[in-house]
Order: C-alpha cells, then structure tokens, then sequence
C-alpha cells in the first residue's frame, strides 16, 4: 500500500489497490488498538467523500446516512 499520510492524506494519490487493502483492513478488524481501525475507518470516509468511485464497493463498511455535511 502507498504509505498515506493520516494527518495529512493526498486522497487524490490514493489508489484503488490501496482501497482495496483498507477495505480488507476494516473487514479482518485485527488491530491492536480501537484506534488504529478508527484511524483506518476516516480514511476510507475520506477518500469516499473525495473520491467516491473508488470507495463504491467497500460503502457498506462505512455505514452512512444520507444527510448533508455542508
């Protein structure tokens, strides 16, 4: 995977490989802290608001509400 920048993430670097293996991430949830899946769960939300085509097929592991966040 890219390494990306939590603090400070290029999302329009980010690849669909490197979606691919968060998705996979957050669906084998093995991280030593609460933390660090979280870390993982606002990049993904990130990357879907900024770059939704990559994020379509692991949606479901975000569980979003339609609601407006402008």
């Amino acid at each position: 995977m890219t390494i990306i920048d939590l603090k400070h993430p290029d999302i329009l670097a980010v690849t669909a490989t490197d979606v691919a293996e968060l998705a996979a991430r957050l669906e084998d949830d093995n991280y030593t802290t609460a933390f660090e899946g979280l870390n993982d769960w606002h990049l993904l939300r990130a990357i879907a608001f900024q770059r939704p085509d990559l994020v379509e097929p692991y949606v479901y592991l975000l569980d979003l509400e339609a609601y407006d966040e402008a």
